[in-house]
């Protein structure tokens, strides 16, 4: 025995209205979805530009905030600008620590005067 369907023998101008409001619905719910992440977006873009001005202000903040600065006489030597500072060598020769730290360099995709090395010593 089969079920009946209401839409048993309907003729195609019937067929034609309840596929328009089946499309109907779908696109509304399609724009009801849209308008739903477009509030969730500007919600968070709000977020975001509030947590951005309050690191502003706390940057401004911290900027006024006057900074002793040590003596002349306790000052490092001045190093090269790009340099991160000293670099101590046990064992290994000038060309082939600059080959490690641009290896390194390339590997974490970084650029090289964005990474310290304190000390590069070869393990016998």
């Amino acid at each position: 025995m089969m079920l009946a369907s209401p839409l048993d023998g309907i003729g195609v101008l019937d067929a034609a209205i309840v596929a328009v409001l089946g499309y109907a619905v779908v696109f509304f719910g399609l724009i009801l979805l849209m308008i739903v992440i477009m509030v969730m977006g500007n919600i968070f873009i709000a977020k975001d530009k509030k947590r951005e001005a309050l690191n502003a202000a706390a940057k401004a903040t911290i900027a006024s905030v006057p900074v002793a600065t040590p003596a002349a006489s306790t000052a490092p030597a001045a190093t090269a600008p790009g340099s991160a500072g000293k670099l101590k060598l046990y064992d290994v020769e000038p060309k082939t620590a600059a080959m490690l730290m641009a290896i390194v360099a390339d590997k974490m995709g970084k650029p090289l005067n964005e990474l310290r090395f304190i000390s590069i010593k070869e393990v016998k």
